[in-house]
């Protein structure tokens, strides 16, 4: 088994090969301690980047370079940049300390030192050192962690939403006057069910819905869930929008566009029946492990209805949202039909724009 690596690792630039000898010998017979020793700038540079110091012994004077400008420049190099600098010096004068802790040396001792100090000074410098980079690592831990919670939160709830959670922890519901609800289902899949495996089913479904909800992010519509092969989606909400059943026309015929070219490349036994209606609904989350942003009201059972009463392949919209998409799309009236929960209706269906 190897032994384990030095935890103190000291870089020493100085141009007099004597000095670091004599320091050398000073830290040979400490067990956690290994030097590295370079005699001009340079190359005490670039040996940085790969000896990895946890200290820096820098000379302030050399013949080639400035102490102090070294410090900086150890600064200015990733592979150093928090790493503590210790200057050695034959002079001790008040204002020289002084300008070198300022331009960020983190200590100062005039050569050559006792090498028990020495040796003391070294540890103190690369356990703060490495308690720093201990630290910048459990936080970049923490942002990454932080980074996936938000980005998991994103994906269950509306940005908005997920924002005014975060600041306002508990119950979230609001009431909207006017919003657009869509109900898409796969019409056929539960007999398409029973002849495939699961992992080709849950495939096409991840392929479908994927593309739902691309379509649903370009036409500015809020996807709220989906429940087995059946898709829902609202438009207006958290962030209201006068054009509201606009965008969910847009999004209906965009789903109805993407999913007959899906059907025809596989030939698949499948359509697509969309339902469309717009009115006034309460949404909220509801939750506190699992969140979910959910709607309810009656808008929401009659745009259940109009995708259930509707006709695979069509556009299926009550006369609200016929109302609401005036001469901008083209339509079919349907005439008056019974739905279930609610007295006949004038429905029509949406055939594209004018």
């Amino acid at each position: 088994m190897d032994a384990p690596s030095p935890r103190h690792r000291v870089l020493l630039v100085d141009d007099q090969v004597l000095i670091g000898r004599i320091v050398e010998n000073m830290v040979v017979r400490a067990d956690d301690v290994v030097l590295e020793c370079r005699q001009d700038g340079e190359a005490a540079l670039a040996a940085a980047a790969t000896f990895r110091p946890t200290v820096i012994l820098q000379d302030l004077v050399m013949p080639d370079v400035d102490g102090l400008d070294m410090v900086r420049r150890f600064h200015d190099l990733p592979a150093t940049a928090n790493v503590p600098v210790i200057v050695l010096s034959a002079v001790a004068e008040a204002e020289t300390k002084a300008a070198l802790l300022a331009g960020g040396a983190a200590d100062y001792l005039v050569k050559l030192p006792d090498a028990v100090e020495l040796l003391a000074r070294i540890r103190i410098h690369s356990e703060a050192y490495h308690r720093l980079v201990e630290r910048n690592a459990a936080f970049a831990d923490l942002e990454r962690e932080r980074a996936r919670s938000e980005r998991l939160l994103l994906s269950i709830l509306p940005p908005a939403i997920a924002e005014r959670l975060k600041d306002e922890p508990g119950t979230i519901a609001e009431s909207f006057a006017d919003v657009s609800v869509l109900f898409a289902d796969l019409c056929g899949f539960t007999t398409f069910t029973r002849k495939v495996d699961a992992h080709a089913l849950v495939e096409l479904l991840d392929e479908v819905f994927t593309e739902f909800d691309a379509l649903a992010a370009a036409c500015g519509v809020e996807k709220i869930k989906t429940i087995g092969d059946a898709y829902m989606a609202a438009s207006g909400l958290p962030v209201p929008r006068a054009d509201h059943a606009d965008a969910a026309a847009r999004l209906a015929l965009g789903m109805r566009e993407v999913f007959a070219g899906l059907v025809a490349r596989r030939e698949l036994p499948l359509a697509l029946r969309i339902g469309i209606h717009s009115g006034p609904v309460v949404a909220g989350v509801i939750g506190s492990h699992k969140f979910s942003y959910d709607l309810w009201g009656d808008a929401v059972n009659v745009a259940s209805r109009m995708e259930s009463h509707g006709e695979p392949g069509m556009i299926h919209v009550s006369a609200h949202t016929r109302e609401s998409l005036g001469d901008r799309f083209r339509f079919e009236e349907r005439g008056e039909m019974p739905i279930k929960g609610s007295a006949a209706m004038r429905t029509f269906f949406l055939l594209g724009p004018a």
